[in-house]
């Protein structure tokens, strides 16, 4: 098992968190299933993810992480103690863009709730959206190497 990931979130050059957006606009029930794989599994496993069903490589170093199980059940699955997840038992099937970098770092770009919005044009919306963003993120990264030369 891979050492623990440190995790990044990434914030826009207009100053907005997309990741943040998206993790606030989940329900209690749903944001407990985020909030348990992210740190329980993705932080945990990183790159080790990606011969599972967890995990998905869309290219240019853009990695799609999917979330399809409730928290009490990641739980389960990686042997930690569950959240309270409210009430309403809901479905879940979560994706969170992201990318590896560095000396084990997880950039969380952003995400959304695809059980919401299942079809094949809004995922490609959302694709092209995390895209942009790796992209933006890669072009300040390279600024500042630049800056410190």
């Amino acid at each position: 098992m891979a050492g623990p990931w440190t995790l990044e979130v990434f914030r826009a050059d207009d100053g907005t968190i997309p990741y943040r957006r998206f993790a606030a606009s989940l329900s209690d029930f749903r944001f407990a299933a985020l909030d348990t794989a992210i740190n329980h599994v993705l932080a945990s496993h990183g790159l080790d993810l990606a011969s599972s069903h967890w995990l998905r490589p869309l290219g240019d170093g853009l990695h799609e992480f999917r979330i399809r199980h409730e928290a009490r059940d990641i739980a389960g699955m990686f042997d930690v103690e569950p959240p309270s997840a409210g009430a309403k038992k809901e479905s879940v099937l979560l994706r969170v863009f992201v990318h590896f970098h560095g000396e084990k770092v997880i950039l969380l770009l952003g995400g959304y709730d695809k059980g919401r919005s299942p079809k094949a044009r809004r995922q490609q919306r959302e694709v092209e959206r995390a895209r942009k963003l790796l992209t933006q993120y890669k072009e300040r990264q390279r600024r500042e190497r630049r800056r410190g030369r």
